[in-house]
């Protein structure tokens, strides 16, 4: 049962926790349907992707994870990280992209595989809270101004530096198509009263928490549906120039395989390294918050095993590197998901839903999905945490504003090595001036 977790949940499964599970299972595989496709198009992948990274991962976490309510698939900051990394490579949305962000799945599943069964779970210590708080914050601004695209209708070139992006886009300003930012903002305004608002209104009307959550959680489906119906209904897309997503391919994934190129390995391996440290520090900070409200233990070593084999699935089923989202496991453990079976039952929802429900998502406006990644986004600038840092510990405080400026001047990947070396830089700084009475 230590290596195989699912073991024990199935053996002692009882009976009154399968309404939990399966409701659980639903919600989730609501939520993840379109932030899947939205994700796999911020990481400069066909949406379909997306999908396919959310069914057979999600299957091996379920057996193998040490959390019941760690929801695993794809996510805002290692889709950016996917996209920073393969884009110097290949052209964005070409056979040979796709090929790559496999390969990188391939290399991350290997990394954490790896520090899971040597017991290197111990090394996320090395990422302070501090420097993670200050990249998530940076990332979320990357992220959320690399949908403006999307949201003006404006083809903006993709850049290395994030302000050329902005600077880009505020000299374009005057050529967004209206209707697309008419729909983008009116998604947005849904979704943030969806999240902020509705539940409130809810508690008003004297509902029980358990139908609430769900409610207020489907906000991405609702604006999927209404996008979709406003740009059908008044043939957007024909005459007024909507981009739309268009084919997305029906049935299960494919059977595929990574490059076995040592060369491109080598080019692909920092950006592995870096999946590979965030995304488990993602997961595990989620799956010990949530583990603690119910006394539940969870274990890093074999985290980083079910992480590593969850990657592997990705890779084999046409996907890219997954991890543990913090969004939907929070919904996952309010829906009542009690066991794996729940990631089972979600991963069983998306193969239904690509074997038989990509045609409906044709006339999916894009701007539609850049509104769902900007609402999860923003969500993440951790304010709270700068403040409390400042009060404590100013060199702490430092970590966090180099970590988030560098990001923004000068990527991701670089953000985080200079926040972690900052980190330990002042530590080892404080460390040689003690306090002598």
């Amino acid at each position: 049962t230590h290596y195989l977790p699912f073991l024990d949940w199935l053996v002692h499964y009882r009976r009154q926790d399968f309404v939990g599970d399966l409701l659980a299972g639903v919600i989730v595989a609501i939520m993840l349907v379109p932030q899947g496709m939205a994700y796999a198009l911020l990481a400069g992948l066909p949406p379909q992707i997306g999908l396919y990274a959310s069914i057979l991962p999600l299957v091996i976490y379920g057996l193998l994870g040490t959390s019941r309510t760690l929801a695993v698939g794809p996510v805002a900051i290692v889709s950016l990280l996917v996209a920073s990394g393969v884009a110097p490579l290949a052209d964005t949305g070409t056979a040979e992209y796709v090929q790559l962000a496999l390969t990188l799945a391939f290399l991350v599943a290997i990394l954490q595989f790896i520090m899971g069964v040597v017991r290197l779970g111990f090394l996320v210590n090395f990422l302070s809270h501090p420097v993670l708080a200050g990249f998530t914050s940076a990332a979320a601004i990357v992220i959320g101004f690399s949908q403006l695209k999307h949201l003006m209708g404006v083809n903006i070139p993709r850049t290395e530096y994030f302000y050329e992006q902005v600077l880009y886009a505020a000299e374009h300003f005057l050529e967004s198509n209206l209707f697309t930012v008419i729909i983008g903002l009116g998604s947005i305004a849904i979704l943030l009263y969806f999240k902020y608002g509705l539940g409130k209104h809810l508690k008003k009307t004297g509902l029980p928490e358990s139908a609430i959550v769900p409610i207020s959680k489907s906000g991405p489906l609702v604006v999927v549906l209404l996008g979709t119906i406003f740009v059908v209904a008044f043939n957007l897309y024909d005459w007024a120039g909507v981009k739309i997503v268009g084919d997305v391919p029906a049935g299960l994934p494919p059977i595929t395989l990574p490059v076995f190129n040592f060369n491109i390995w080598q080019l692909l391996l920092p950006t592995a390294l870096t999946i590979s440290f965030v995304g488990f520090m993602e997961s595990i900070s989620v799956a010990k918050s949530l583990g603690s409200k119910r006394r539940q233990k969870v274990d890093a070593d074999q985290e980083l095993v079910a992480l590593g084999a969850a990657n592997f699935g990705a890779t084999f089923t046409g996907g890219y590197p997954v991890t543990g989202g913090f969004s939907r496991s929070v919904v996952n453990f309010a829906a009542g998901a009690n066991t794996g079976l729940a990631s089972i039952i979600t991963a069983g929802l998306i193969g239904l839903t690509v074997i038989f429900l990509t045609p409906l998502f044709y006339y999916l406006p894009s701007a539609v999905l850049a509104a769902i990644i900007m609402v999860a986004v923003f969500g993440l600038i951790d304010v709270k945490t700068f403040k409390h840092v400042w009060k404590y510990n100013k060199a702490d405080a430092a970590s966090l504003i180099i970590t988030f400026l560098t990001v923004l001047a000068a990527g991701v990947e670089t953000g985080i090595l200079v926040g972690v070396a900052a980190a330990l830089l002042l530590f080892v700084w404080r460390a040689s001036r003690p306090h002598m009475a």
